[in-house]
C-alpha cells in the first residue's frame, strides 16, 4: 500500500486555514487554554518528573550560569541531555523502519492538519490494555462525519489526567528492562492504524499515553504498520480534553535532529472561535 502523493492544493489549504485562524487566536492566547478560540498547548514541559520508557534515564538539565555578571547584567545558560523518545515527542518512521524518514526529513505539511479527536476515555477507564479499533473510529464518524484525508488523528484515552505519576500512567513505577513487561496503558490496534492509512490517508496519529502501541505489546505492530507507510506518531500528548472532536488545526513541530528517530515535540491545537 503506497500513500498517495500530496498535492500543492493540500499545502495551500493548510496555509489558508492558518492565515484565517491565527490572528483571532493570538489575541486570546494570553489566558488559559480554552475552546472559544485559543491556542491549546498539547505538550508537557521537560523536567525531572517527565515520564520516559522504563529503560531510559530521563531528562537532565545542568545549570551552568544564572547570575549577575561583573558587568552588571544577568546571564543564564544551561545544557540538557535527553533520550529522543520521552515526554511529549514524535516517533519518526525511522524509529521502526530502516528506510523510513528521520525526524528532520519529515515534510512540514505532514505535521500540520485538521485535528480529529477520538474520545475513547469512557471505554478505556476500566480497561488499561484497551486497543482503539476500527469500530471506535466508525462510531466517531457516525457522530461527526467522515474523517477527512490528511487529518491528524488524536486518540483521547483520558490517560493524561494521570501525568506525571509513573505508577498510574505506565502501570508501574519500576525501572529497567524487567519493568517493560509490567506496562499497562491503552493504544491503537494495528488494524485500525492500517484502516486510517488505507481508507482515510491520514497525515499523522497521536495519543495521550506513552506509546501508540498498548502497554502490553511485545511486537509493536502499530508502530511497524504506521512507519512502513511513512506516518509519524505523537506520544504523551497533553490537554486533549481541551480540543473539540473536530475543527481545530494541529501544528506539530519537533526538534530538528538530523538523522533522528524522533525527538521532543512542541505541538499545539489552534481552536477557532
Amino acid at each position: 500500500m503506497r500513500r498517495r502523493r500530496r498535492t500543492w492544493t493540500t499545502a495551500v489549504a493548510v496555509t489558508a486555514s492558518l492565515a484565517t485562524v491565527l490572528p483571532a487566536t493570538w489575541a486570546r492566547a494570553a489566558g488559559p487554554a480554552r475552546l472559544d478560540g485559543a491556542i491549546v498547548d498539547l505538550s508537557y514541559a521537560y523536567d525531572d518528573t517527565t515520564i520516559f520508557w522504563p529503560t531510559e534515564e530521563g531528562f537532565k538539565l545542568e545549570r551552568e550560569h544564572g547570575e549577575v555578571t561583573d558587568k552588571g547584567y544577568y546571564y543564564a545558560a544551561n545544557k540538557f541531555c535527553t533520550p529522543e523518545h520521552g515526554g511529549t515527542h514524535i516517533d519518526a518512521p525511522l524509529h521502526f523502519n530502516a528506510t523510513g524518514k528521520s525526524v528532520d526529513a519529515l515534510p512540514l505539511e505532514q505535521l500540520i492538519g485538521e485535528a480529529v479527536v477520538v474520545d475513547v476515555s469512557a471505554v478505556v477507564a476500566e480497561k488499561p490494555d484497551y486497543q482503539v479499533r476500527v469500530p471506535d473510529l466508525r462510531a466517531w464518524e457516525s457522530a461527526h462525519s467522515r474523517i477527512p484525508h490528511h487529518a491528524i488523528v488524536l486518540l483521547r484515552t483520558g490517560w493524561g489526567k494521570r501525568w506525571p505519576d509513573r505508577a498510574t500512567y505506565l502501570g508501574t513505577d519500576e525501572r529497567g528492562t524487567a519493568a517493560v513487561a509490567k506496562l499497562h496503558f491503552p493504544g491503537l490496534h494495528p488494524e485500525a492504524a492500517r484502516w486510517l492509512m488505507g481508507e482515510r490517508e491520514i497525515n499523522a496519529v497521536g495519543i495521550d499515553t506513552a506509546s501508540i502501541d498498548y502497554g502490553q505489546s511485545t511486537m509493536f505492530e502499530t508502530h511497524v504498520a504506521l512507519f512502513a507507510q511513512g506516518v509519524p506518531a505523537f506520544e504523551n500528548l497533553a490537554n486533549l480534553d481541551r480540543v473539540p472532536a473536530r475543527g481545530a488545526t494541529i501544528v506539530a513541530l519537533p526538534m530538528k535532529i538530523r538523522g533522528g528517530s524522533g525527538g521532543p515535540l512542541r505541538i499545539i491545537a489552534i481552536v477557532p472561535p
